[in-house]
């Protein structure tokens, strides 16, 4: 008798374990113990929260930003017995990105703190699941070329994108041939019905109160101004070799058709599905399988409705600023992606008003200029998002006055 051998378990490096992508995540992977195995964990500043996930899972390593929050987590591990080995700093981001053992890294670090990581990813050919748009928003080009060069297969997991691809053929080489032009659906937000003229006085905890989605802060806050929009539409031209005119918005308050694809012979393509995260992470977990995500069916019988409509540019400024800076100098989507964090920051910590994120966004563009070339290296970008967080905050102080 032929003694058939179980398959090794495919090794999983979550990069941003405690957010909600992260831990949405490990509830798919928990799902199927046999499957998978948690190789490393990373977290921001929850030394609590990525403690009790270390004692969970027992992962290889388990990686700090700086090496005071590590060595409070090391002290915690040690203490328990854990055979976790703590690391701290973006070198140990990277090194656990790339290593040797990892099959798969799911990128869900917020912000451009996630590009190095995620680079070091493609570079070493790994499945990416990118859920981090900021580092394609800052990497573009040098991003997909890293990707390219490395063999890495890319998979994105913001639903939106995830619908996209789950519309397209494997075959990626059709893609150019088959596609008129891709429409992202948004739900508009908590405030889409909300009078413009009061938005002055909205507080972080009512911009952070998403009608459909459960996210962190930050995404919530660009959900609200549909900044998260605009960064999608980036991520978009990208992720499947658009022109920018080819990517189009609708708003869908229901968040049930994901998004769709509208062929040359005019037929549309939809994904559809309740609006749970966890259905585009099994999908990227799996591809080209399909695997139980714990989400729950979608039931036809109890949908009243599904309704569409074009945004509102009175109401959502910063959605145009995706065309505007695709059409810019190389280097302007990285200089709206640092803005953006900065002036969503500042309104989170309530030192700006809801309504002036856009007024940032906006004047750091005009303010800070990318230099020709500054995109083509790793360092280059990083000087340039470096130069125009400094120009958002000067924007911030004068919102002050």
């Amino acid at each position: 008798m032929h003694k058939f051998e179980t398959p090794e378990p495919i090794q999983v490096c979550v990069l941003g374990a405690t957010g909600s992508i992260g831990s949405n995540t490990l509830d798919v992977l928990a799902r199927h113990p046999d499957r998978y195995r948690v190789f490393a964990l990373t977290g921001a500043s929850r030394v609590a929260e990525l403690f009790d996930l270390c004692q969970l899972w027992r992962p290889r390593f388990a990686v700090m930003p700086d090496v005071q929050l590590a060595a409070q987590l090391r002290k915690q591990i040690q203490a328990q017995g854990i055979p976790t080995e703590v690391l701290h700093g973006e070198q140990a981001l990277c090194d656990v990105a790339a290593h040797a053992d990892v099959d798969v890294v799911m990128a869900a670090i917020v912000g451009a703190a996630g590009l190095a990581p995620c680079l070091a990813a493609a570079k070493a050919g790994k499945r990416l699941l990118l859920a981090n748009k900021e580092a394609i928003v800052v990497g573009g080009q040098l991003f997909m070329d890293a990707v390219k060069d490395g063999g890495a297969t890319l998979l994105p997991i913001d639903s939106e994108h995830s619908a996209i691809f789950q519309c397209l053929p494997e075959d990626r080489a059709a893609w150019s041939s088959r596609i008129d032009h891709i429409v992202l659906t948004a739900s508009g937000g908590p405030f889409r019905e909300r009078d413009p003229q009061t938005f002055a006085q909205i507080s972080p905890d009512e911009a952070c109160a998403h009608p459909n989605w459960v996210m962190g802060r930050k995404i919530s806050v660009d959900s609200a101004t549909m900044m998260n929009k605009a960064l999608e539409v980036i991520e978009a031209k990208w992720l499947f070799g658009l022109q920018p005119t080819q990517v189009k918005v609708v708003i869908h308050p229901q968040s049930i058709i994901h998004s769709m694809v509208v062929c040359k012979d005019r037929s549309v393509l939809a994904q559809l599905g309740t609006p749970d995260m966890r259905v585009p992470i099994a999908y990227g977990l799996a591809w080209p399988e399909r695997i139980e995500s714990g989400a729950d069916l979608l039931d036809f019988t109890s949908m009243k409705a599904l309704t569409f409509n074009a945004p509102d540019a009175a109401r959502y400024p910063g959605l145009a600023l995706a065309w505007q800076t695709l059409t810019g100098p190389a280097g302007s989507t990285c200089v709206l992606n640092a803005a953006n964090e900065i002036a969503v920051e500042a309104f989170l910590n309530r030192a700006i008003r809801f309504d002036q994120i856009h007024a940032v966004n906006a004047q750091t563009l005009s303010d800070c200029l990318p230099e020709a070339g500054c995109t083509g290296t790793v360092a280059g970008l990083l000087d340039l998002d470096a130069r125009a967080r400094s120009a958002a905050r000067q924007v911030v102080r004068g919102c002050l006055q």
